[in-house]
């Protein structure tokens, strides 16, 4: 018969004190690196809105250099994608339009026209992260430098 050598094996592995110090260190390293991460991502939507807004308002211009007219209110934005179909109906429309689509700003919501505008000429507008109208995070032509610097 043979004897087998009968040893001890002893299990490698991580303790549930190691376990619970490495979960603490990146519970730390997280609270540090989160809110620079998402102060990032709200400097960086509030930048977004900035520069569609300034795009645009010179899709706006080229509108007004195609058709001698500016979209209404009631046209809105949706005039640089397709000829209007409420009057003033503007002559010398592009056949594709001024732009192919209209962008969304970065919370989801419709860029809003206004003409005349409360501020300048026309006021193209987001209602920036609170997402409600006439607050002051609103975002638009009469404040899209302080973003775009």
């Amino acid at each position: 018969m043979k004897f087998r050598n009968r040893t001890l094996h002893t299990q490698s592995g991580f303790s549930l004190i190691e376990i619970m110090v490495v979960l603490f260190i990146i519970g730390i390293m997280a609270a540090v690196v989160a809110p620079q991460i998402l102060g990032n991502k709200d400097a960086a939507s509030i930048k977004k809105a900035a520069v569609d807004i300034q795009q645009l308002e010179n899709s706006l211009e080229m509108y007004q250099l195609r058709t001698n007219t500016m979209p209404t209110t009631e046209q809105g934005l949706e005039a640089l994608v397709s000829i209007p179909t409420i009057d003033p109906i503007p002559k010398n429309y592009p056949e594709d339009g001024i732009i192919r689509r209209l962008p969304l700003d970065p919370w989801g919501n419709d860029y809003v026209l206004l003409n005349p505008g409360q501020v300048d000429k026309f006021d193209i507008y987001s209602f920036g992260p609170d997402q409600i109208d006439g607050t002051e995070d609103d975002i638009g032509t009469w404040n899209i430098n302080e973003y775009l610097q």
